[in-house]
């Protein structure tokens, strides 16, 4: 194993490999929860909805680990599984079993696109500028679903204030056992403690559950009822197509959104992610990154087939990098974990917010650091940088982020009369986005 992973060439170890699976699946877990949830709106049965997440998750990353050798996490997608459900289901009318037809069928284009080499030709053809501003805006996005999820940042507005968001009550025991997990997490760093990310969400756990046992209000921590559950059937979900309602002409701007979606949250995810590795070569590129795009074009064909929705690269994968995971053997520890889930649910998922959320901030703390690589002197890569970083964090959304930088890029190089300057792929790219905001169903 350790020659077939290339431990030497990365210098890493089994003891970090094994931290680093640990530490991503902590903090992704959520999805075997969150995601059948969002799912059950549009009419998908959780029960078989959680063993498809889970079976999407561990196929994956399987493959994430074993073909592309990379430590990237696979899973279904946050925002992809949104908007199957409240834009195409609950707002437009569709049927669930349109949305994951729309889903496959975006999954075999992948497919095809990856073997031919047009996918990763057009990912290395993103400038520098915009592939390190995904990594500050990745880090943003994270800090801010962290801070969210802990409730140190609340979205809730108070009777007759329209602030989208504020701050959270400091005093309550969620927010300080969060407040506590974080400063754990970032002096541990400090002092070069190696899982100290992992080290600061079990301690926290322990804490939590010890903290309402005396008593202490903290409603997002629930005891598990049990230790071992039984995984029901997907065959209410499995291979449920209704090709004839997708292949229409109202709904292509669908089409075109979930594939769209999907391209730019893969390429800035494995960019963000690549570059926080140290895998990224002199020109911003991530050798061989057909690899990792065709594990997770493949998982999302196998994700759709069981009755699950967009699946790909997580950024939570940054969190078991940073714990020192360099290979294909942190992925595949992360898919065990994923494949216990079907059978441990209970306890693998009990992880409460206030202690996984603070890994996100502090993910977020390290990643920011790739701001500085931006040339800030020229306007021409800062103002399209610019757009994909707030956008990425203030819409709540990486691939409209990433979009609007792909759109301001060239746009901005050509008014500014170094329209030369811009790679034939990245017209192109501006050009597909430019296209999504036109067919985007917007609320």
């Amino acid at each position: 194993m350790r020659e077939f992973f290339k431990f030497e060439e990365f210098g890493t170890n089994y003891r970090r490999e094994i931290v680093g699976g640990i530490t991503t699946f902590l903090t992704m877990s959520y999805i075997i929860i969150v995601n059948p949830g969002i799912l059950e709106v549009a009419g998908i049965p959780k029960g078989p909805s959680t063993v498809a997440t889970i079976i999407a998750a561990v196929v994956g990353s399987m493959l994430m680990a074993f073909y592309a050798k990379r430590p990237f996490a696979i899973a279904p997608y946050m925002g992809e599984n949104a908007f199957i459900a409240f834009t195409v289901v609950l707002s437009l009318g569709y049927t669930w079993q349109a949305g994951i037809t729309s889903v496959f069928i975006g999954g075999l284009i992948f497919v095809v696109i990856t073997i031919l080499g047009l996918r990763s030709w057009l990912a290395n053809a993103v400038p520098p500028s915009l592939k390190y501003s995904f990594v500050v805006g990745i880090g943003l996005f994270l800090t801010f679903i962290g801070l969210i999820d802990t409730g140190i940042v609340i979205k809730e507005p108070t009777a007759g204030n329209v602030v989208p968001v504020m701050i959270g009550n400091l005093t309550s025991p969620q927010v300080l056992l969060a407040l506590f997990s974080f400063f754990l997490m970032g002096i541990l760093m400090i002092r070069k403690v190696k899982g100290s990310i992992m080290i600061g969400i079990l301690v926290t756990t322990v804490l939590a559950y010890a903290a309402k046992g005396i008593g202490f209000s903290l409603p997002d921590v629930i005891y598990p009822d049990g230790f071992f559950s039984i995984p029901p059937s997907i065959a209410p979900i499995a291979f449920q197509f209704k090709f004839a309602e997708v292949l229409t002409i109202g709904f292509l701007p669908i089409l075109l959104s979930v594939f769209l979606m999907d391209f730019v949250d893969t390429m800035g995810t494995l960019i963000g992610v690549s570059a926080r590795a140290d895998f990224l070569d002199e020109d911003g590129n991530l050798p061989e990154i057909e690899k990792p795009m065709l594990a997770d074009a493949l998982a999302t064909v196998v994700g759709a087939c069981c009755g699950t929705t967009t699946t790909g690269t997580y950024i939570e994968s940054a969190a078991g990098i940073e714990e020192g995971g360099r290979t294909g053997f942190t992925t595949f520890v992360t898919a065990i974990l994923f494949l216990l889930a079907l059978f441990f649910t209970p306890i693998l998922t009990a992880v409460p917010k206030c202690a996984y959320g603070p890994a996100l901030i502090i993910v977020g703390v390290l990643m920011i650091d790739s701001v500085k690589k931006i040339d800030f002197s020229d306007m021409t890569e800062l103002i399209p940088s610019f757009c994909t970083i707030i956008l990425m964090s203030f819409t709540y959304n990486l691939g409209i982020g990433i979009t609007a930088g792909l759109v301001a890029y060239p746009i901005v190089k050509l008014f500014a009369g170094r329209g030369r300057e811009v790679e034939l792929g990245a017209w192109i790219l501006g050009a597909i986005s430019l296209i999504f905001y036109i067919f985007y169903p917007y609320q």
